[in-house]
């Protein structure tokens, strides 16, 4: 027999993934048009903006099922760590959309040597495919995966940063750029391990540490 909370909770896991489709498609293209010149600026803000307002709608469908049912146990980890995801899709539409200030703070960058940004990028856009399929699948082996990919984005944003304060002569605006890109990039991939993190606590109720 259905109950009336696992109506909620459909209709929630649902929402979330509608976020996870939207955020990751907006992270893409921040991240393309940054390498491609294009300013997609207002673009990118307005679906930053549609992403807030679902994380608003999702916080209230969380409450209002809890106040209506009170579930227990694994349905009420569940609904708070779908709080939790929530903030996390909603913060990679907030840095996309500071990617895609970067080249309007800047102008013309495509002097610039992007091979670090494309390489956390793409690092970065794997995460978010990773922690959406983890979710959908309540996989903590997958999502386990996630702070180990992270490590990487860490190491090539310490790594540009090492080589932007040893380099003389270097594009001023090349370097400040792309360290800010970097930064953007490196907490999308700490958000991306956090819905991993929560994800083990759905599956399991185990709680990870974070850095």
């Amino acid at each position: 027999m259905v109950r009336l909370l696992d109506i909620g909770l459909e209709r929630l896991k649902n929402m979330i993934l509608d976020m996870a489709k939207h955020s990751e498609n907006t992270v893409f293209t921040a991240i393309e048009a940054y390498k491609q010149g294009k300013d997609m600026t207002e673009q990118i803000f307005g679906w930053s903006e549609e992403l807030r307002i679902l994380q608003d709608e999702v916080s209230e469908l969380v409450v209002e099922l809890i106040a209506r049912y009170q579930p227990v146990a694994s349905d009420l980890r569940f609904l708070k760590s779908c709080m939790e995801i929530a903030y996390g899709f909603s913060r990679f539409g907030r840095y996309a959309y500071d990617i895609s200030q970067v080249l309007k703070m800047f102008g013309d960058l495509s002097m610039c040597d992007k091979r670090a940004i494309d390489e956390a990028g793409q690092q970065a856009k794997e995460m978010i495919r990773l922690s959406i399929k983890a979710f959908t699948e309540r996989d903590a082996n997958l999502a386990r995966k996630l702070r180990e990919m992270d490590d990487v984005v860490d190491r090539i944003y310490r790594d540009f940063v090492r080589r932007a304060i040893q380099s003389q002569g270097a594009d001023l605006r090349c370097v400040v750029s792309g360290i800010l890109i970097l930064r953007y990039l490196e907490r999308i991939a700490d958000h991306a391990t956090y819905i991993g993190e929560s994800v083990i606590y759905i599956v399991s109720g185990e709680r990870s540490s974070r850095k």
